[in-house]
């Protein structure tokens, strides 16, 4: 297969396709993360239908003193591997196609939920991201569009924007892809120095320790769950030796419900020792969400969830997190 380059939407749209469009929208300086995404999509759209990957810097996304101007473009790499990976077409506009009439004055607004998190670090971003997914979209005109797990609130937000406006596209997430360290694929890890990694990869083990914590209180709920609170039955378990782990499993699930304090409390404990490494780890936020709205669980939640981590390691900054759910009470 060799992957066409196309510059204009025009270009894009003389095409003629049977099956489905699938689209993976890129800022370019692609790796595995972005190839899991167009084999997924390649799956998707099967051998009749056609793969889209655009590469395009937006620059919308970036806030003053951001890295737009050393932000990576590799884009003869970028379709080698796009190429490799199943893609039929790389689109890579010149900013003037996309924005022809200079930055435009009409924009999406993220709302509410754009003001958390990474919005609150990050002002005017995810309108920026949400302006060009939405032309984008437009321009390509795909049947389903594919962006990774590991950009949780930029998916959730996206999923919005479709369901608010009636976009009519499916919107696939990919699951993120890591490195053998655990540190999550990014195009700015390439920016970080051997100590500057050692210490980044706190992120991920922050939230290994949270999911770790997580599964094991859910598996202390579940053992509660099993065993009735009647005296015959405490009195066989006694003889088996099993009471005191009865005990300890309906203690453990009275004093915290579902656990998300003791989850973020495992993670924050890695991050602090984090903070002491030389270089040390900046903490921007280190949240446990609900996904719908990005706003803080309550210790009685139950439901999927998504535990968050921004930190900035040196000049990087870097974003990371893992879905969880947590079960209904018995």
């Amino acid at each position: 297969m060799t992957t066409t380059v196309l510059r204009t939407a025009d270009e894009l749209h003389a095409r003629t396709r049977a099956g489905r469009r699938a689209v993976v929208m890129t800022m370019g300086a692609l790796h595995e993360g972005h190839a899991t995404l167009v084999r997924t999509a390649r799956e998707i759209a099967g051998a009749e239908g056609e793969v889209v990957v655009t590469v395009f810097v937006n620059p919308l996304q970036f806030g003053a003193g951001e890295d737009l101007d050393r932000y990576p473009r590799t884009l003869d790499a970028d379709v080698k591997l796009a190429e490799q990976s199943g893609a039929d077409v790389v689109f890579a506009p010149a900013v003037d196609e996309v924005y022809p009439g200079g930055e435009p004055q009409v924009r999406v607004t993220a709302g509410p939920m754009g003001e958390r998190l990474e919005g609150a670090s990050r002002p005017g971003h995810f309108d920026g991201m949400l302006t060009v997914v939405a032309k984008l979209l437009h321009l390509t005109r795909p049947d389903v569009a594919l962006y990774g797990q590991k950009d949780a609130q930029q998916l959730a937000l996206i999923r919005r924007m479709v369901r608010d406006l009636n976009f009519g596209v499916d919107v696939v997430a990919v699951p993120t892809v890591r490195e053998p360290d655990g540190l999550a694929l990014s195009s700015r890890n390439r920016y970080l120095s051997a100590q500057e990694r050692r210490t980044a990869v706190a992120l991920s083990q922050a939230l290994f320790a949270g999911r770790d914590r997580h599964a094991a209180q859910e598996a202390l709920r579940a053992r509660a769950r099993e065993v009735p609170a009647t005296r015959a039955r405490a009195e066989a378990l006694s003889a088996l030796g099993e009471s005191r782990a009865a005990a300890d499993a309906h203690a453990m699930a009275k004093a915290a419900p579902g656990g998300p304090a003791a989850v973020r409390a495992a993670a924050r404990l890695v991050l602090d020792e984090a903070l002491r490494m030389k270089p040390p780890l900046e903490l921007d936020y280190l949240a446990l969400v609900d996904p719908s709205d990005f706003t803080d669980i309550p210790d009685d939640f139950t439901g999927e969830a998504v535990l968050a981590v921004a930190a900035r390691v040196g000049t990087t900054r870097l974003i990371d997190n893992i879905p969880l759910t947590f079960g209904a009470a018995s």
